[in-house]
């Protein structure tokens, strides 16, 4: 059994989400040690993650395995999935499609018509196509990140 416990995020849990992301940097910027994406990094860490939580307009839900954070989904005005992290260990192993599959079903329930954005990182592209995303447009890169938006529905 994987022990994982799911529950919506509170403003407590912003340091560990902050810690959680940043300690994936290497997967979401073009040079792995971060270098030209010091601005993305200001949207990511602990502190942006409180300023998230407290806007109504984000719905955070955290995993947790034996007590320690596992990974998060923020889904933003009920429509754009906004962050969908999982720890480094447990990369490939279902806990993103668990995340994902709490988070579409919260938002069908408040009043989404089954459509849903993301902008995919290079690294997590493979993922979200499994979980049906197609892409909208080209790969976008600046300020030291890159990306492809992808639409659902």
């Amino acid at each position: 059994m994987d022990d994982f416990r799911f529950r919506p995020a509170t403003i407590a849990d912003a340091p560990a989400l902050g810690a959680l992301v940043l300690d994936l940097l290497p997967y979401l910027t073009i040079d792995p040690e971060g270098k030209g994406a010091e601005e993305f990094v200001t949207h990511i860490d602990g502190a942006a993650q409180l300023r998230y939580l407290r806007q109504p307009n984000f719905r955070y839900r955290v995993a947790t395995q034996h007590g320690r954070l596992a990974g998060f989904i923020a889904m933003r005005d009920n429509s754009h999935l906004f962050h969908l992290f999982v720890g480094r260990a447990l990369h490939g192993q279902g806990l993103g499609r668990r995340l994902w599959e709490q988070a579409r079903d919260a938002a069908l329930a408040a009043g989404n018509p089954g459509v849903f954005t993301v902008n995919a990182s290079d690294h997590a592209l493979p993922m979200y196509r499994r979980f049906g995303f197609e892409p909208t447009g080209p790969r976008e890169a600046q300020r030291g990140i890159a990306w492809t938006p992808m639409r659902l529905g």
